[in-house]
């Protein structure tokens, strides 16, 4: 599914969900202030609105991490049918529709918007791991009918030296292994999501993941807190003989 489906589902959710809390915490405040005079209505009404403006913050800073990360850290928004993000290497991993095979490529040698095939790029990679300057790979070179079939067969191997952007073929498995004790290394490699989970998730999802939950959480304290302050008046009013 696009982004902008994805959005639109959510979108809908969210308004659903923001209609229900708006009802109900509305009527929350009113029974737990019922009996109060002043600063009540006034309660109920911001108590009512809570769950939109959560809704409409989360909305913002889904739309402000969307943007610093394919912006400025180059890696997918989050949502939708595309994953992307940076190797350490300088290089990029790209997977489009699904997520158990894509694209390893340099960025700055592909057209802007689409990724080639090309001796510094490698297409229907299934296995990868990343060791500094070089990139092994286990790929499915017939990998668009093999997704028609439902197979995931990797039929070729490879070996990408990010620095000279060249790319070695090895017709198995253990040649890969071969050539990596050449070279002092040990060929270990993973599904191609497993290294992308590992290289897009960083300190910034984190951090908007912060301001997705703590300003809502501290809205609810102060709406609580007000909620019991006028409660508490309201108590010692009625306690208070006329």
């Amino acid at each position: 599914m696009g982004i902008g489906f994805v959005l639109l589902v959510w979108a809908v959710v969210g308004a659903l969900a923001a209609g229900v809390g708006a009802v109900v915490l509305g009527s929350i405040a009113a029974y737990l202030t019922r009996g109060s005079g002043h600063g009540r209505k006034r309660l109920i009404l911001v108590a009512s609105l809570f769950p939109v403006m959560c809704l409409v913050w989360s909305g913002a800073v889904f739309v402000f991490q969307a943007i610093v990360n394919e912006t400025v850290l180059h890696r997918d928004a989050g949502l939708g049918d595309t994953w992307n993000c940076p190797l350490p290497n300088g290089y990029a991993l790209l997977m489009i529709d699904t997520t158990d095979q894509g694209w390893v490529y340099n960025p700055k040698t592909q057209p802007e918007g689409t990724v080639a095939e090309r001796e510094d790029a490698v297409g229907g990679v299934r296995t990868l791991q990343v060791i500094r300057r070089y990139i092994f790979g286990g790929a499915d070179t017939r990998s668009f009918q093999q997704q028609e079939s439902g197979s995931k067969q990797i039929d070729s191997y490879f070996l990408l030296d990010t620095q000279i952007g060249k790319q070695v073929r090895f017709p198995d498995y253990a040649a890969l292994r071969v050539k990596a004790q050449e070279l002092g290394m040990s060929a270990n490699l993973e599904p191609i999501a497993s290294v992308y989970s590992r290289y897009r998730f960083t300190w910034f999802e984190v951090f908007a993941g912060l301001l997705f939950v703590v300003p809502p959480l501290l809205g609810a304290f102060l709406l609580l807190r007000w909620t019991l302050r006028i409660r508490k008046a309201s108590g010692k009013a009625t306690s208070t003989p006329g």
